[in-house]
């Protein structure tokens, strides 16, 4: 059993250090088969159908089966290239930071599948858009 890694898309929102470094797993998963030394093949679900069952051994983390552990996967939306559309929850603060002699508009805005502590600032315009 294995852990597979996705990581979140930065094309629409971009994050800070915290939710940009953190390493993201999803499963656990059975190994089917050995394909090379460094490739395997994975028994996926049925909603990961667009995604190729053969991954890199630098995508895949071991699981250590514990009867007592139990992995509370939430179902979730992973695009074919193994990413993510970050999603925002709800506006935790609002904040103006004056830079010279103008004002800019921020919000403290919570990610879903993230806890309130790797909540980000961002440009109120931006997260309006």
């Amino acid at each position: 059993m294995v852990f597979l890694k996705v990581v979140p898309m930065e094309g629409v929102l971009r994050f800070e250090k915290k939710g940009k470094l953190s390493l993201r797993f999803v499963g656990s998963f059975e190994i089917l088969e050995r394909i090379d030394p460094i490739a395997y093949r994975l028994a996926l679900p049925p909603y990961f159908s667009a995604v190729h069952d053969v991954f890199h051994v630098s995508m895949l983390r071991q699981y250590m089966a514990d009867p007592t552990h139990v992995v509370d996967f939430k179902p979730l939306h992973i695009n074919e290239n193994l990413s993510y559309k970050e999603q925002p929850v709800k506006i935790l603060a609002r904040d103006i930071k004056m830079l010279r002699n103008r004002g800019i508009a921020l919000v403290k805005v919570l990610w879903r599948n993230h806890g309130a502590e790797e909540a980000t600032w961002k440009r109120q315009d931006d997260m309006r858009a």
